[in-house]
């Protein structure tokens, strides 16, 4: 690990624990948050998945029949099936020409192997070689003979119109639509050509990767396609256009094409539900823990900081006031008659009248502890005072 890299995981360290773990326990608060909206999403999708019909492509006409006898309902339009069958192109199926596998209209051909597909993926991902050392000197000795691999992908993706069929379809003429539009769910589609290229580097590149740039080093060329004949599920909405049964993607459902059976979909839902529910209550209950003791803590040193400032604020300006005030004379008993020493203290001249009764009968300090009592009297007339007022005589 570089230096850079240590230095950052040191600040991250630093920031997860600021305010004694609070920032820690808000980024666990918010994974166990989106855990659980999750864990709600798959299970309601498990309950979907459970509830949904399963179907042969030939038994969607009783779908079909049993819609035209009943009357029209929303959850009849948005009906959830699942329904298993063959990959076909559908310009095989048009006009009921069931013997046009030789012929290539309408189906996608793939460049490096050849297969007939109606789908097919291709990726390409440049790789690049970033060196660290020689010129791009770096504090750790290991990244002088280390590598920070870099990748750059471009994908293209190629359909055609295709349709499920029973399988050994012939004389069966039913077939489902597949429809593609809007989905984004996952494909399955199988690897027919992967192969990683190098490249040859001239000597200007070489002297581009000794100072430190970017070294294109090779390109992996990876092909998928979605071959014809293959058995999938497909889950989601079926809808009928023109006596024709169509099937669409719904967008509550993580799978909509997929070479599990509705069985196989259900127990991987349920891990999954599994998986969610009991991680959200872990880390849920770890964020709790750490953002109640962070709490805690903080308001514990917030009560210590109010009485840190309640115990400076009486100590000092009281002694800093008296000490510039009062004199060395009132200080000490010495010649003052009885009648001017101060009434509470007996020891020092009176020098502070009360307001609003005028009596001058304390010296500034027993005033000013006078006026600090809960509900402050004159000792005298024991009138509630709002003040004193330091009398100077010469």
């Amino acid at each position: 690990m570089s230096s850079h890299e240590r230095d950052l995981a040191s600040l991250l360290y630093r920031l997860a624990l600021s305010y004694d773990g609070a920032v820690l326990g808000a980024a666990l608060a918010y994974t166990a948050i989106r855990t659980l909206l999750g864990f709600r999403s798959t299970s309601k999708a498990l309950r979907r998945v459970r509830s949904a019909p399963s179907f042969k492509v030939s038994d969607l006409r009783v779908l079909l029949d049993s819609d035209r006898s009943e009357p029209f309902d929303q959850d009849q339009k948005d009906r959830l099936v699942v329904v298993r069958g063959q990959v076909e192109a559908k310009s095989a199926v048009d006009g009921k020409n069931w013997k046009n596998l030789t012929n290539s209209n309408g189906v996608l051909v793939s460049p490096e192997s050849g297969d007939k597909a109606v789908i097919i993926q291709r990726t390409q991902t440049c790789i690049y070689n970033e060196w660290r050392g020689v010129f791009g000197w770096s504090t750790d000795i290991r990244a002088i003979f280390g590598r920070s691999w870099t990748k750059r992908e471009s994908t293209s993706l190629r359909t055609v119109p295709f349709v499920l069929v029973e399988g050994g379809w012939l004389p069966s003429p039913d077939y489902v639509i597949v429809n593609m539009d809007g989905s984004e769910h996952p494909l399955p589609l199988t690897t027919v050509y992967h192969r990683l290229q190098p490249i040859d580097v001239s000597p200007h590149t070489f002297l581009q990767a000794i100072f430190g740039h970017e070294c294109p080093v090779g390109v992996l060329d990876e092909e998928k396609v979605l071959p014809l004949g293959k058995n999938i599920s497909a889950i989601g909405i079926c809808d009928f256009k023109n006596g024709i049964p169509e099937i669409k993607a719904c967008k509550d459902l993580p799978y909509f094409l997929t070479e599990m059976t509705k069985d196989q979909v259900e127990v991987d839902l349920a891990e999954k539900t599994k998986i969610l529910f009991w991680s959200g209550i872990v880390i849920g209950s770890l964020s709790i823990g750490i953002l109640g003791y962070s709490i805690f803590r903080n308001w514990n040193r917030w009560k210590e900081y109010r009485r840190q400032r309640q115990l400076q604020q009486p100590s000092r300006s009281p002694s800093s006031e008296v000490d510039s005030l009062v004199s060395e004379d009132e200080e000490v008993a010495g010649d003052i008659p009885d009648g001017q020493l101060c009434v509470v203290c007996l020891m020092r001249r009176r020098t502070s009248a009360f307001n609003p009764c005028g009596h001058l009968v304390c010296c500034y300090r027993c005033a000013i502890s006078v006026e600090r009592e809960v509900s402050p009297k004159c000792p005298i007339c024991r009138v509630v005072i709002r003040g004193s007022m330091r009398i100077y005589s010469s």
